[in-house]
């Protein structure tokens, strides 16, 4: 995505800072201490977060993280990177629920559900309402996209091949508030 901003002429360094399997749970002792490392008040900065479903996966038979929790989770962690950066929230995305499981190791499989997924983004857009943090639902769209399921082809189910990234990637791309974001971004929810 960056790329695709510098082209259109934008001045942008992205950190993805996405750790493969990371619940909101792992997430919230994180997230803080490594931006901290990586943004400093020299620079016009933000934050884009999109988690939760590793969440929600089955795992023995249980979640690995509670609704409840992961929505607690989630609200913790918005509120206080909105009362330091601007900051911005995007979806979990569905998955291929006919790829289930989702076998992360070697006897370890993880069930990923899109419905579990659509639940949880209803109740992250409540939060994100709440709180005031622009946020983009591309689940409910993706869902209904017959587009969609085919980017998981000969790949695992839950992470799309590329040509699925370049549609999350341009969903944002064209969020309003993703363009307001790039260009006035130091005016935006922190103040």
């Amino acid at each position: 995505m960056a790329k695709l901003e510098k082209k259109s002429g934008y001045d942008i360094t992205a950190y993805d800072l996405g750790v493969r399997a990371d619940t909101t749970e792992l997430i919230a002792r994180r997230w803080r201490s490594e931006c901290n490392a990586r943004l400093t008040q020299e620079y016009r900065c933000g934050i884009v977060f999109s988690f939760g479903t590793n969440d929600i996966a089955m795992e023995e038979d249980k979640l690995r993280v509670s609704v409840e929790q992961s929505i607690v989770n989630a609200r913790d962690i918005v509120a206080e990177a909105r009362g330091w950066l601007p900051t911005l929230w995007v979806s979990p995305p569905p998955v291929n629920d006919e790829d289930m499981p989702f076998a992360s190791l070697p006897g370890r499989d993880r069930y990923f559900s899109s419905q579990r997924i659509a639940e949880l983004n209803k109740n992250y857009k409540k939060i994100a309402r709440t709180l005031s943090v622009p946020y983009l639902d591309i689940c409910t769209p993706l869902l209904t996209d017959a587009r969609w399921l085919t980017y998981f082809r000969k790949n695992d189910g839950v992470h799309p091949r590329a040509s699925g990234y370049m549609l999350i990637a341009k969903k944002v791309r064209d969020w309003p508030a993703w363009r307001d974001f790039l260009n006035h971004g130091a005016d935006q929810n922190n103040k």
